[in-house]
């Protein structure tokens, strides 16, 4: 008898690895069109008629961006699933150049920008991919997804094939590209269209450039369908042979389509980039497009047999300094959450949006599957600030302080192995014996506090370009603290977006000599130092600019949360040491997503730099606040 149940259980073991096995084929195989097994992928999805073949099959490409970037590791399954659950076969996420090569010779692809395991994932749960690798990829990055080490060069002429920018982008696909070469369709994996460059059609500047971008991805190994993509104004310059041409809009309007069916007539039409939503800046009001212009719009380029991509499905957060800004009619700071009034909220919650579409992509998919449950939400006790420290007194953790008899931009300062510095605030500090007036000659870039004798005195912006400076006829010290809001990500200067101070400050006419400059980049390692500074418990008049420290208390595993600042003024949050966003009472957004997975269980240190005035106490808010709404023109 015993021998007789050892070898009945060695048969159910043998089952079950047989099992597993042809489970493991199955998921490998029968997610592909028919005849699609991975030893015949040969055709991968094709363009050469008036629709998308996959395969040798029909399809349709009913796509969603999502940004892995944007999106917390811990949540990826959960916002995949959830698109996928709202009828969508396919994902498109942008690479952000500037995340993955923050140094000339540091690369990242771990953790949070690990693409391969994105890509992976992707593929696990059934949906295509469509990849666009830039190397500019705009996505209302800080400079558009261009590392801004690149702008070291005085010469430099970014997205065009200078030596200088095309060697860059040789040595970064140099490690990108191998890591997705396995990832593509005929190779079993997901990967099903590669975009060219991102709307190169508005910029043009130099008609050699996006052939480069060609043979520099094909060069590599990249085999499948290759894509542009551009507005209407930018279809012909954007273009090129052997890569079909695709269409960003939000409003439909027939003559582009008919544009976009003349220039490429034996193509399918496509719509790359259809905004369901806009991007915000500070000082104006949260932009949203009706659910049912949305979904009226969709389904009328469905109706016509197009192919559709949802820019953005799910927007995700701009954590840090990510954000870009805007250059016309004038320069203007995005802020930090990236929610794009998207069909999937910032938070993962959804949408009338999302609603709507999941009941009209029923009609073009073959059963959907039930939606994901919601993350729980958690209005937390308020975290009491309890501990001060002055940003003079932060200075000695900085990388250290520079001695330049000129001012230096950002991204010149000699420090981070020579790569200068990305983001965040530099402080220049000179001496002065005399007062007068001060003139920035609009050379602030984006915006500078300015101190004599670490007194605030008053602010540079770019529309103030004078100051009264006290008189004074001993020496003292006159310090700029200068912000990075934003480097444009569009646009046709983007050549000219160094930061800090880009040129001289003029006093009674007489150009400033001999700083002092400190980088305050507020880069984790920066913020985990200040552990060791100086603190002192919270003063009854605290000086500013400085660092305020308080507590958050979770209990049992930590829900998501929205960050609330009411009686601050403008500044950074870090939970436990990472950087959230900026804040500024001016909104419109007001409250900055804290996702759980950024949290302890337990206590979590809460770091608050603020510029000019406090409340002392930071706010946990079940709902999102992106301020007053108005709709998109």
């Amino acid at each position: 008898m015993v021998v007789m149940r050892i070898r009945n259980a060695q048969k159910r073991q043998y089952v079950l690895i047989c099992l597993s096995i042809i489970g493991f084929i199955m998921y490998r195989y029968v997610r592909m069109p028919k005849g699609g097994g991975r030893m015949t992928r040969k055709l991968g999805l094709n363009g050469n008629s008036s629709q998308f073949t996959l395969e040798g099959e029909p399809f349709r490409i009913i796509g969603g961006s999502v940004h892995y970037f944007r999106v917390q590791r811990a949540y990826w399954k959960d916002r995949l699933m959830k698109m996928k659950a709202c009828g969508i076969n396919t994902l498109t996420t942008h690479v952000p150049w500037s995340l993955h090569q923050p140094q000339r010779d540091v690369y990242d692809f771990h953790t949070q920008l690990d693409l391969e395991a994105y890509i992976n994932l992707a593929a696990e749960l059934g949906l295509w991919v469509i990849l666009r690798p830039g190397p500019y990829i705009s996505s209302e990055l800080d400079l558009g997804g261009l590392p801004s080490w690149l702008l070291r060069d005085a010469n430099m002429r970014l997205r065009t094939t200078y030596p200088g920018f095309t060697e860059a982008v040789n040595t970064f696909f140099d490690k990108l590209i191998p890591k997705v070469i396995p990832l593509q369709f005929k190779k079993g994996g997901p990967i099903i269209a590669v975009q060219l460059e991102n709307d190169y059609g508005s910029f043009a500047k130099d008609e050699n450039y996006m052939l480069f971008i060609k043979e520099a991805l094909q060069s590599r190994g990249i085999s499948e369908l290759l894509l542009t993509s551009d507005d209407h104004n930018g279809l012909k310059a954007g273009g090129l042979t052997g890569a079909v041409r695709t269409l960003k809009l939000q409003k439909l309007n027939m003559k582009y389509i008919q544009e976009l069916n003349a220039i490429q007539p034996n193509s399918p039409a496509m719509v790359m980039d259809y905004w369901t939503g806009s991007v915000d800046v500070w000082g104006d009001l949260h932009h949203v497009l009706p659910p049912e212009d949305v979904v009226s719009t969709v389904r009328e380029i469905l109706r016509r047999g197009m192919s559709i991509n949802l820019y953005m499905f799910h927007g995700g957060s701009n954590f840090g300094f990510m954000s870009g800004a805007l250059a016309n009619p004038s320069y203007k700071a995005l802020v930090p959450s990236y929610d794009y009034d998207a069909p999937l909220s910032e938070a993962g919650e959804y949408t009338p949006k999302y609603h709507l579409l999941r009941d009209l992509f029923s009609r073009y998919s073959e059963g959907l599957l039930d939606m994901p449950a919601l993350h729980y939400r958690e209005a937390y006790e308020p975290a009491i600030m309890y501990n001060h420290l002055s940003l003079w007194d932060a200075l000695s953790f900085t990388e250290g302080s520079f001695k330049s008899s000129t001012p230096v931009n950002m991204e010149n300062l000699p420090l981070n192995n020579n790569n200068g510095q990305s983001y965040g605030y530099t402080l220049y500090e000179t001496t002065i014996t005399s007062g007068g007036l001060l003139k920035s000659e609009d050379n602030v870039r984006d915006r500078a506090m300015v101190f004599v004798d670490r007194h605030y005195i008053g602010l540079f912006k770019r529309r103030s370009l004078e100051l009264a400076v006290p008189d004074g006829k001993e020496q003292r010290t006159l310090s700029l603290l200068v912000e990075n809001c934003g480097r444009v990500h569009h646009g046709k200067a983007i050549d000219k977006q160094h930061k800090g101070l880009v040129g001289d400050i003029l006093l009674n006419n007489i150009p400033l000599r001999d700083f002092t400059i400190y980088s305050l980049d507020m880069k984790p390692s920066f913020i985990d130092s200040l552990y060791q500074a100086p603190w002192k418990s919270l003063p009854e008049s605290p000086s500013f600019p400085g660092f305020f420290m308080g507590r958050l208390f979770t209990y049992g595993y930590p829900s998501d949360t929205f960050v609330k600042l009411p009686g601050w003024g403008k500044g950074v949050v870090f939970i436990n040491g990472v950087n959230l966003g900026r804040y500024w009472s001016i909104g419109p957004q007001q409250a900055l997503y804290l996702p759980g997975p950024i949290l302890n269980s337990g206590i979590n240190q809460i770091i608050v730099f603020e510029e000019q005035e406090a409340e002392y106490k930071v706010q946990f808010e079940e709902m999102p606040d992106l301020g007053m709404a108005a709709d998109i023109q």
